[in-house]
């Protein structure tokens, strides 16, 4: 005779048979579909399958609209130059990068650019489109190139860009990744910038670099940098072609033809040079093919961690040990997700006061929309708290399905109705070539969700947000910045092998808001990593300074809250990195605040 079961695995027994029963329903109901013709394609429709979780708009959805400004702003940036050669690093970039360089109070724009095709057709480019660009906000809704007078001239494979202030003179200095050696600005401060990426250490090795991070991940003052490595690419004429989707894809394009490479955290030394302290902090991720990666204090452990996005590969959770080492915890915190990830975005959506994240993938994937349980075990009384746990609830609050027919890369959480709870935009752009033209990808449009409530979720409002919208483009890196300075966020979209995007807030200011700027005081040391708690009579909303994720981009450092009809923050709570606090009470709404850092006696 058997032992008898225990409670605990009749209850694993039932829960597995349940499980195995709904798959064999779906199995049951999808080979039905299949026999009857009714093959699911993207672009598609099931009834039954694709259908069934579409989502109405609701009423109560904000009336703001964007619209785009690229020429009215001045902005003349197109991506690429030439015919593209159906070569991988052709096709995966560019980014943006929002950062004040001048110290005047108003936010300037770096775009990376991709010179031009690995296989010249010819010899003839233009060499003014060839370049990045740097432009200089003139304060009036309008921007100057400023890329040869500035010393960022750059003519190079560019992918993704990034500002911060790594030597801490007090003004921003920028990194580029490229595919070939990455290059880093120091800020003269004098509105130019002098080449230092090989004395710095951060040029010295040639790659297929992607997206940047900087991060103070041991605490001592002064900004780290964690570099993504994609694969190890040999240019190589079309060669073999799969079929995918109904496309054909040549190996070329496939980035599963290719090895990953290894990533790198370089660690700053404080005078100006870095050392690459990757396998000694074991955040090398060989495995992964790396196009995002962002620093966030998921766990509330007061150390920043990192999660790394991979394509075809395991995504990575490094969670920060605090003293100098990392432990790899994607799957015990339900992260390591297999699919094509492209660009992260991190924020507090529903407001309990945990970091969530969403991550962007390739075609009939869906996105990924992990949901931090921090708060809830918190609440639960559960004493385990750091070992953080996410769940995927893309379905269940809108943003699974609805993505299937699109390859989303750029990313962000903004808030841009002002109503205090964080919106979602993805920029989408296909990876595969047009039929009609091989030297074209195949567009698609962009996508805004509005967050209606904790329990409903999001919905997709951008077909009433703006002709923009109905446009197709080939979507890769964006940023948000209120670059007008009127108290709403903008958005600035790089597209491949086309115009850019300059995307201009519309709202009708009915909502209250409130922009903080932090500044690291006398001592000029890093503030990455900071903590923002902002309370109102509706409750608390968080932020983290440093955890903007998106895709080869990054966003503006002010801080924005929407704060809804309320006039009044009742408090604003400020953690530094070292822990110290500062506090302000009863802030009028409707104005930017620049709070810098005491010194500790």
């Amino acid at each position: 005779m058997g032992k008898k079961l225990t409670k605990r695995k009749k209850n694993v027994r039932l829960a597995w048979g349940i499980g195995i029963f709904f798959v064999i329903i779906f199995g049951i109901f999808f080979w039905t579909k299949t026999i009857s013709g009714e093959t699911y394609k993207p672009g598609g429709e099931i009834e039954g399958l694709t259908s069934e979780l579409a989502r109405d708009l609701p009423s109560g959805y904000p009336k703001v609209t964007f619209k785009d400004v690229y020429s009215e702003a001045n902005i003349h940036f197109t991506h690429f130059n030439g015919h593209r050669t159906t070569q991988l690093p052709e096709d995966m970039g560019s980014g943006a990068a929002w950062g004040d360089y001048d110290n005047d109070g108003w936010q300037d724009l770096f775009v990376a650019n991709f010179a031009g095709p690995l296989t010249p057709v010819n010899a003839s480019y233009d060499s003014v489109t060839m370049r990045s660009a740097l432009y200089h906000n003139e304060r009036d809704g309008t921007f100057r190139e400023v890329s040869q007078a500035s010393g960022i001239d750059l003519i190079a494979f560019a992918n993704g860009a990034a500002w911060t202030d790594f030597n801490n003179d007090g003004w921003l200095d920028l990194v580029v990744s490229c595919y070939g050696r990455n290059r880093l600005y120091k800020n003269t401060g004098n509105n130019t910038f002098t080449d230092v990426s090989v004395d710095s250490g951060i040029g010295k090795e040639k790659g297929f670099w992607t997206g940047i991070t900087w991060g103070d991940f041991n605490k001592d003052g002064f900004a780290d940098l964690y570099v993504c490595g994609y694969v190890d690419y040999v240019k190589y004429e079309t060669g073999n072609i799969s079929r995918q989707y109904n496309a054909d894809v040549p190996s070329s394009l496939n980035p599963s033809s290719f090895k990953p490479i290894a990533n790198h955290l370089f660690e700053n030394n404080g005078n100006g040079t870095f050392t690459d302290v990757t396998d000694r902090a074991g955040v090398a991720n060989e495995q992964g093919r790396s196009l995002s990666a962002a620093w966030c204090d998921f766990d509330q452990d007061g150390w920043p961690d990192l999660y790394v996005a991979n394509d075809v590969s395991d995504n990575v959770l490094y969670k920060n040990l605090g003293n100098g080492t990392f432990e790899e915890i994607s799957h015990g915190a339900f992260v390591a997700d297999y699919r094509g990830a492209m660009g992260i975005a991190i924020g507090d959506w529903n407001n309990d006061q945990d970091m969530d994240m969403f991550i962007t993938h390739w075609i009939a994937q869906e996105n990924a929309f992990y949901n931090n349980t921090l708060s809830q075990m918190r609440s639960l009384g559960n004493g385990d708290l750091l070992n953080v746990k996410f769940m995927d609830e893309a379905d269940r609050y809108g943003l699974g399905q609805i993505a299937i027919d699109f390859i989303g890369f750029g990313t962000m959480f903004l808030d841009y109705d002002n109503d205090g709870r964080l919106d979602l935009f993805v920029a989408n752009g296909s990876t595969f070539e047009r039929r009609e033209d091989k030297t074209l990808l195949e567009p698609m449009r962009d996508q805004l969700f509005w967050n209606k409530s904790d329990e409903d979720g999001f919905f997709d409002v951008s077909s009433i947000s703006g002709p923009y919208f109905q446009e197709k483009l080939v979507g890769r890196g964006t940023a948000f910045a209120d670059y007008d300075n009127d108290g709403d966020l903008d958005i600035f979209i790089v597209n491949n092998n086309d115009k850019a995007v300059l995307l201009r807030n519309e709202s009708q200011k009915e909502n209250h808001w409130l922009e903080v700027q932090l500044l690291p005081g006398k001592s000029h040391s890093s503030i990455l990593g900071t903590k923002i708690d902002l309370s109102t009579r509706k409750g608390v909303q968080i932020r983290e300074l440093g955890t903007q994720g998106s895709y080869l981009s990054q966003n503006s450092v002010i801080q924005h809250f929407g704060l809804g009809m309320e006039e009044i923050v009742d408090t604003l709570k400020i953690t530094w990195p070292d822990g110290s606090q500062q506090m302000q009470i009863n802030l009028e709404s409707d104005q930017l605040i620049r709070i810098e850092k005491e010194e500790v006696r």
